[in-house]
C-alpha cells in the first residue's frame, strides 16, 4: 500500500483519542462507526481485543467495499486494560472508576490493543491482518481523595481501566513499557508497518 497515495482508511471507531492519533502520524482518514454490540466469549485479553478489532473492521469493510469499486482500507480498534485475571473495560459508573483505579493503584497492569486492517485492492484483491500490542503501566501509589478528584473530572469514564494517560492523570503514571501510543487507543507504529506490507 502506498501510503502517499493513499486516499484514506476508514476508522471503524468513534474513539476521539484514535482520530487524534492518526492525524499526529499524517494517515488520511474517514470515521465511519462500528454501529454492532460488542459481544465476544473469549476472556484471554489479547484474543478479545484481536476478536472484538476484527469484528468492527468486517461490519464497516462490508458497507464499505459494498458503496465504492475503488480501493478501500479499514482499520478496526479495541483496547482494554487488563490486571489480575481481570479485563477492565469502560468502567459503568463513578463508583466502578474507583474500584478499578483502588485496584491498579501502586501496581503494573496492562493494556491491550486489537487492531484489524482490511484492504480492496483493485489488482491485488482484498487481504487483512489481525494483531495485538501490549503495554505495562505501573502506577503510583494514589490516595482515595486523588482518585475522587481525578472521577469527577469526568475524564476516566469513557475509557477502559477509567484512566486516561494521555491528559490530566499522566501525573500518575511511575512508567510504562511498551508503546505510548498504544496505551492511549491505537499503536500507531505497529498500525504504520502493517499498513506499508498490507
Amino acid at each position: 500500500m502506498d501510503l502517499n497515495a493513499a486516499t484514506g482508511i476508514v476508522l471503524a471507531s468513534q474513539s476521539p483519542r484514535r482520530r487524534e492519533i492518526l492525524a499526529l502520524a499524517g494517515i488520511p482518514y474517514t470515521v465511519r462507526p462500528a454501529e454492532g454490540e460488542e459481544h465476544c466469549a473469549e476472556t484471554a485479553p489479547e484474543l478479545l481485543t484481536m476478536a472484538l478489532s476484527k469484528a468492527k473492521a468486517e461490519e464497516v469493510f462490508e458497507k464499505e467495499a459494498a458503496e465504492t469499486e475503488g480501493p478501500v482500507t479499514v482499520l478496526g480498534a479495541d483496547t482494554v486494560v487488563a490486571y489480575g485475571g481481570e479485563i477492565l473495560g469502560k468502567p459503568k459508573s463513578r463508583e466502578d472508576a474507583f474500584r478499578m483505579l483502588r485496584m491498579l493503584s501502586g501496581r503494573t497492569h496492562q493494556v491491550y490493543t486489537g487492531v484489524t486492517l482490511i484492504a480492496r485492492d483493485p489488482e491485488k484483491g482484498t487481504r487483512s491482518r489481525t494483531f495485538f500490542e501490549k503495554t505495562d503501566v505501573t502506577f503510583h501509589e494514589l490516595t482515595d481523595d486523588e482518585i475522587w478528584a481525578y472521577i469527577d473530572t469526568e475524564d476516566p469514564l469513557d475509557k477502559a481501566g477509567a484512566y486516561g494517560i494521555q491528559g490530566i492523570f499522566g501525573k500518575h503514571i511511575r512508567k510504562i513499557d511498551g508503546d505510548y501510543y498504544n496505551v492511549v487507543g491505537l499503536p500507531i507504529q505497529r498500525v504504520y508497518m502493517e499498513l506499508k506490507t498490507l
